[in-house]
């Protein structure tokens, strides 16, 4: 039995100071979902994650950590002849950090519908897609797409994150056509504050929302009421992976049908977890850490 069933582009990170000054920088591995998988993982979960990756060093570092963890992937990919994705990452003083992608044609960027087995989605107790997948091109949208359809055909439930990233759509419009959709296939929804007017259709009352408000905390509409949790008071070394790892706790809560404060409080944890570490997933806490 598959807990979770994710899908993503799992890629390179370097991270310095000001690239133009640094001597020294940190590498390590990736990915919304990724770090979704890895923090479920650790909690006891079984999640499973599809994904393409090259048949360089970062594909078989990508590999290397899904399997130490204990994440099902027997659905990746390696791709002959392609490279696995790299993104920098700057950190600037008083300033989100500045990102740059170097991911164009890269192996998991061509994630597509023939790569989404339909019988194990349908076997897993969810689905969680994201709005960065949906954005790398249009077979990745078409595979995000076919995993939907074939969660809402077994009756599985849909988690859909909306990550909306500038940077990575052609406009405005586009991503909203697109978010949209998949906010209203989902079930459950995890929205940040300023996304909110992506995905209006989506916002009705029986659908369960969360909103990460950023140092404001988190709430949930969840049975029409609506609870708030306050954002984790703790030293930030680095906000990578918070959000990844705040959907990762909310979601174990809800695996083991714990109340909306509860879900909440969970992710509070993970999310505080991840932004006491210089790595996305490295700080992730385990079952007995929690």
């Amino acid at each position: 039995m598959i807990d979770v069933y994710t899908l993503g582009e799992a890629l390179g990170v370097v991270s310095s100071g000001r690239v133009r000054h640094e001597n020294e920088a940190r590498l390590d591995v990736c990915g919304p979902e990724f770090t979704l998988a890895i923090g479920l993982a650790r909690l006891g979960h079984r999640p499973a994650y599809l994904g393409k990756v090259g048949d360089d060093e970062l594909g078989a570092r990508v590999l290397s950590v899904l399997r130490g963890e204990g994440v099902d992937v027997a659905d990746m990919r390696v791709m002959d002849g392609a490279r696995t994705g790299l993104m920098l990452r700057e950190s600037r003083v008083g300033r989100e950090p500045l990102l740059t992608h170097y991911r164009t044609g890269s192996a998991g960027s061509r994630l597509s519908p023939g790569n989404v087995p339909i019988d194990r989605i349908g076997a897993a107790q969810t689905l969680h897609v994201s709005g960065i997948t949906a954005a790398l091109g249009r077979d990745a949208l078409e595979a995000v797409r076919a995993a939907v359809s074939a969660a809402r055909t077994a009756e599985v439930m849909i988690s859909f994150a909306v990550d909306y990233r500038p940077e990575l759509w052609a406009s405005v419009r586009e991503a909203e056509d697109v978010l949209a959709e998949l906010a209203c296939d989902s079930h459950l929804l995890f929205v940040h504050q300023d996304e909110l007017d992506l995905v209006k259709p989506a916002l009705t009352p029986e659908r369960e929302v969360v909103v990460n408000r950023g140092p404001k905390g988190a709430s949930v509409r969840a049975d029409r009421m609506r609870y708030d949790a306050p954002g984790p008071q703790v030293p930030v070394v680095d906000t990578g992976g918070a959000d990844e790892a705040f959907v990762a706790g909310y979601l174990s809560a809800a695996l083991e049908g714990l109340t909306p404060p509860e879900r909440l409080h969970r992710g509070t944890l993970l999310s505080a977890a991840a932004m006491t570490s210089a790595s996305d997933w490295q700080g992730l806490p385990t079952r007995g850490e929690l």
